[in-house]
Order: structure tokens, then sequence, then C-alpha cells
């Protein structure tokens, strides 16, 4: 059965996701997965439009990631660097947006430090009746839709080379570490959630706190409450990785940390970090993956990550490219 058109303009959360549209985003990335092992890379699929990279924040993979999809798409690409830009001398951000606009920006990826910036841009571009599509490449503790995206695709791809949602119905998945920091948890929460798997989070109570766990319970309960979505919370970490499939790990971004959250980070691994030793309580075939970048020795074993029998982190960046390549392509193909 095909899946419906088709019809967001812009990728702001993933909260609202419906499961054709995660299958819609799943096939179109297999789809580009392939015309990657290819020779030739490009397709002219987004040939004459404009992409442009607003990354108020530092990023290597997702930034990167980005632009080589635009370019592999045939788009052109801007990227914006806010060092040398007119941010430096008082503009504001609406105001940087807008003279992206006004040079025939197409998509506008954002990344920004502070939560609900790609939003506010987004309806800025609505309320001037452009039709430039913006994408949340990860806004403070808010969400990373497209990193939960491509992790699932990762997950999916190593089960069937055809990916669906439905294959990850009643999978065991941990997710460890500083939950309460990561957009990329709370992103990963909606989507893993809506498979129907189990969604295990475990870590310091400290960073995951019982009236957090609460709260995006609650609110996955109201987002949709058609869907049975079962999520856990564990303070320690040998019930959440027990029988589980597949663990993902978490950085410590103690960047965001106000406050000492933490005694130490060699008390943080030998509670948390994940070893060859730990996994073995999990599923015999688990497999491991992590966000990037990564504390070597803190949230998991430099051994572990580079073990290929466990690690999908490489994978992970890998399957960016072309689950980047499909979200622009939908967000974009609108417009031709």
């Amino acid at each position: 059965m095909a899946n419906p058109p088709w019809t967001r303009r812009h990728i702001i959360s993933l909260s609202d996701f419906q499961p054709d549209e995660y299958d819609t985003v799943l096939q179109t990335a297999a789809s580009f997965q392939e015309v990657l092992s290819r020779r030739t890379k490009k397709v002219p699929a987004l040939q004459g439009q404009v992409v442009a990279n607003l990354f108020f924040e530092p990023s290597t993979r997702t930034r990167s990631s980005f632009e080589l999809a635009a370019k592999r798409l045939s788009a052109d690409t801007l990227n914006f660097a806010p060092g040398s830009s007119s941010l430096t001398k008082g503009e504001t951000i609406l105001d940087t947006a807008k003279t992206y606009l006004a040079m025939g920006t197409d998509i506008m990826v954002v990344r920004h430090r502070e939560a609900g910036v790609p939003l506010t841009i987004a309806q800025e571009m609505d309320r001037l009746q452009s039709r430039v599509g913006v994408f949340n490449a990860g806004d403070g503790q808010h969400e990373h839709p497209s990193q939960a995206l491509l992790d699932l695709f990762t997950i999916c791809t190593l089960i069937d080379e055809k990916p669906s949602l439905s294959l990850l119905a009643d999978k065991k998945i941990a997710i460890v570490g500083d939950i309460l920091h990561s957009r990329v948890a709370r992103s990963n929460i909606w989507s893993l959630t809506a498979s129907g798997a189990e969604v295990h989070l475990a870590g310091p109570p400290t960073l995951l706190p019982k009236l957090f766990a609460e709260f995006v319970t609650s609110s996955i309960s109201a987002a949709q409450p058609q869907l049975a979505r079962r999520l856990f919370l564990h303070w320690s970490l040998e019930p959440a990785i027990e029988n589980a499939d597949f663990v993902m790990t978490l950085r410590l971004q103690r960047e965001r940390m106000t406050q000492h959250l933490l005694p130490s980070l060699r008390e943080y691994h030998q509670q948390f970090g994940l070893t060859h030793d730990r996994l073995r309580s999990c599923r015999p075939a688990v497999k491991v993956l992590h966000p990037g970048p990564v504390n070597r020795g803190v949230e998991i074993s430099s051994e572990l990550m580079d073990d290929p029998t466990f690690s999908l982190i490489s994978q992970q960046v890998t399957s960016g490219v072309a689950v980047r390549m499909a979200l622009l392509y939908l967000m974009g193909s609108g417009k031709i």
C-alpha cells in the first residue's frame, strides 16, 4: 500500500509524526541509500533550489551531513557562520532568516542552542506567506528530529533491507545517560515508542528525574492517544539493558549543565558506561548506538565503540546522509 503524499512544509518536532510518515521517510531514505552506493552519487531532484544551513551553534556531523545531502540532490547551498555574520553587529535572528529568504532560499536548516528558534523562524516564514520549509537541526533541550530518524533508519535496515516502523514492534531499546539535557533522546522517545518498541530510559537521578519521566509520559499520551506507547524509567543500568535488542548511549552534555550533577566522570563510567562485559545481560545480537560526539571511556569504552560486532556508530553517520537527502527531498519536491 502506497504512503499518502507528503504534506509537511516544516519539520520541527516528531511529537505529531504519524506512522505512515515515518515509513515514507524510511522508504525514501532506502532509495537514496541505493543512489549513494552508485559510482555517480548525484541526482537532480532539487536542482535549482537553495538550501541554507543556518547553524547558530557548532556542529560537525549534522551540518556536514545536511550540506552533503543537499549537494547530492543538486541543490545550491548557503552556509551561515554566526561569528562572521551581521549578528555580531546587532542583527536579529529573524532578520538574518529574512535576508536568506530574500536571496531565494527554499529550505532553511536551523540549529540553535535555545529551544524554539526553528519554530519561530518557521512561523515568520508562514506569516510572510513564503513557501520556505524550515527544518529543525537541533534546538536547545527540545528536539533533534533528523538524528532520531537516522537512528530509526539504522536500526530498521539492520533488521530488514526494506525498512518500516513495524519492524521494531516489541523490541527492547534502552537509552542510557544524560537524558535530561538531550534533544536526541526526546526525538528518539517519540519515534521509537511510535514503533511499538519498549523504550527504557536509564541514568543517574540527577540526569533523569522522576518528574521528567512523568512529563514525557503524559506528553506522549496526550499527543497521540491512539498509539500504545511503552516507556520505562530506571535509575540504574542493569534492568534497562537486560535482554535489550539495542542500547543507545548519550554524551554527557557538560556544557549544558548549570549545576554539579555528577560526582565524577570516573564514577559515571563505573555505573553507566557501556563495556563488553555489561552487554552480557543483553540479547546475544545486541547492537550499540551513540549520536556523537563520543567521550571515549565515559559513555562507552573505546574497545566497544570500535568493535564492529556490536557498534553501529559509523553506520549512523553513513545513514545520516541518506536520511537527510530523503527529508530535504520530501520537503522540497513540492516546490519544483
